[in-house]
């Protein structure tokens, strides 16, 4: 009886502790998902507005800590995980007009792409050096990304984030692909060094070519950016112009549509007569010429007398030609149309956006869109048309190049505007929807890497803020607040000499995806003979 007894109370006192052991390995097992998560997080913090760059580093080291040596179901789940912890609050700007189920999906959508590349870092993360295979891994990701569907949509790469940088001048070695990929090579060099030196604490031998591996993976990136230095200049290579950029503010509330267009366009030139009368009084520099936002005459100056006149008037009061950002309808195509009004000779040139926005500017899958949820068809009535020429306005001698809003984010769409002759490059756009998100901060850091990657000045004139002037290394020099009206006149240099980045092109992002391709394609190939031997 007493052994009995003395076996039951054992059996008793044992088996909470099963239980406790198991509810701890169930804890444990989430450990990766929630760490996977929350290095997603910290890799949107280190976007713009906030000037913590350096946080991409530790993003990526935990990100390299979760995906090592693990099995691609494992890795994919992960590999979401990391991407809606970056992708959730970096585009929650989207849902600011149309609510939450667009953002949702266009996260849900992007988030599969860093999946995929999840995957593939985890089956990379047995080679050797495999910081280099992974960090390729993640560029060639952001390729794919950029390109599907609907002609790709790359807000969120890595280069985006690294304004404030001590990695900004590889951009101009090799565009945001170099750009990016340097950063995450560090950061997953900064995570297998640390793995080597635990290894090492427990005396476990530590090879040396996987140590040189690992401190290379950290040291190239940063002595190349230091390097790739001399190439980042703001000297004037074929003088100087003087521009204006104008900021007319937007009316917030209580007009409808067609009042609405008509304050935007008159705002425009309210400001521009009034920097006129500044440059009159002496107060600024006579521009050589003036630059107006994306929208700023949603009227068509063509088809519409009174819109031309204000156009007109505003150009002869400043004397100067002026870019004009409005909405035309031609030959029955409806175009984002940035138009040269001269004072003298009215419209001269003009420049129709190439790149348009998906589900703003035109609308895919319509049908299905309108079953979803009608409204949003009836805000896209019609859909914008493609302009087929790189656009660069010759103006007083000067080239400036044009690459309207959304087109900064690609990088084919800002480059042959360089290739095409560009000066300096000018990125009229219209926030104005977004309202005071972070999307205005996120896209001014764009143009702040395209300044940078081809060596040009970048001007952003926008409806509503934040407008800036941009040297080619990359500072903002003169910039407005948010939803004011507002002007900035500034002497910028012109640059004609074209920096490797521009001269490579996409010749870097494809080198990228061949190791990257390499790298997968060796993991898969080692993975087989493996199992070949074992089952031997």
């Amino acid at each position: 009886m007493t052994v009995t007894a003395t076996s039951v109370d054992q059996s008793d006192q044992l088996q909470p502790r099963r239980t406790s052991g198991a509810r701890g390995g169930r804890l444990l097992r989430l450990v990766p998902a929630v760490a996977s998560a929350l290095c997603g997080v910290l890799l949107y913090v280190s976007f713009p507005p906030r000037p913590l760059w350096w946080l991409a580093l530790p993003a990526f080291a935990g990100f390299g800590w979760v995906l090592r040596g693990r099995g691609w179901k494992a890795a994919l789940g992960l590999g979401y995980l990391f991407g809606l912890g970056f992708l959730l609050p970096l585009l929650v700007w989207t849902s600011v007009e149309v609510g939450p189920l667009p953002w949702v999906a266009l996260v849900a959508i992007e988030a599969v792409f860093v999946a995929l590349v999840g995957v593939g870092v985890a089956a990379v993360s047995r080679l050797p050096a495999w910081p280099v295979w992974a960090a390729a891994v993640w560029t060639a990701g952001e390729a794919a990304r950029a390109r599907v569907p609907f002609q790709g949509f790359p807000w969120g790469k890595v280069a985006f984030g690294q304004a404030d940088g001590v990695f900004l001048p590889l951009a101009a070695v090799g565009g945001t692909p170099v750009l990016g990929f340097a950063v995450v090579l560090c950061g997953f060099g900064l995570y297998e060094a640390g793995r080597l030196i635990a290894e090492r604490r427990r005396n476990r031998v530590v090879r040396r070519a996987a140590a040189t591996a690992a401190l290379l993976s950290v040291a190239v990136p940063v002595v190349g950016a230091v390097a790739a230095r001399a190439l980042v200049s703001d000297s004037a290579e074929d003088g100087t112009a003087t521009v204006a950029l104008i900021q007319g503010n937007v009316p917030r509330a209580g007009l409808e549509f067609n009042a609405q267009r008509r304050a935007v366009l008159d705002y425009h030139a309210r400001e521009t007569h009034k920097l006129a009368a500044d440059v009159r009084a002496g107060k600024v520099a006579k521009p050589d010429y003036v630059l107006w936002p994306e929208n700023s005459s949603d009227i068509d100056p063509f088809e519409y007398a009174d819109a031309a006149a204000v156009i007109e008037d505003a150009a002869k009061d400043i004397g100067v030609p002026i870019s004009v950002g409005s909405v035309v309808e031609r030959d029955g195509k409806l175009l984002n149309e940035q138009i040269l009004w001269d004072p003298v000779k009215g419209a001269t040139q003009t420049y129709d956006k190439r790149q348009i926005q998906p589900f703003g500017e035109y609308l895919p899958l319509r049908s299905l869109v309108g079953a979803i949820n009608k409204s949003w068809t009836e805000m896209a009535r019609q859909d914008f048309s493609r302009g087929t020429e790189p656009g660069v306005f010759g103006i007083d001698g000067a080239k400036v190049g044009l690459a309207t809003c959304y087109e900064a984010a690609f990088d084919w769409a800002v480059r042959d505007t360089v290739t095409h002759g560009a000066e300096m490059i000018s990125v009229p756009s219209n926030n104005a929807t977004f309202d005071r998100s972070e999307m205005t901060y996120q896209q001014l850091a764009m143009s702040r890497i395209r300044a940078v990657e081809h060596s040009r000045t970048v001007t952003v004139p926008v409806t509503s803020g934040v407008s800036a002037v941009i040297t080619p290394d990359g500072r903002i020099t003169q910039k407005t607040g948010m939803f004011v009206p507002a002007y900035l006149v500034q002497k910028v240099p012109l640059r004609t000499s074209t920096t490797p980045a521009t001269e490579l092109g996409i010749l870097p992002e494809i080198a990228l995806a061949l190791v990257a391709a390499g790298g997968v394609g060796w993991a898969i190939g080692s993975g087989l003979r493996a199992r070949r031997a074992g089952d031997a």
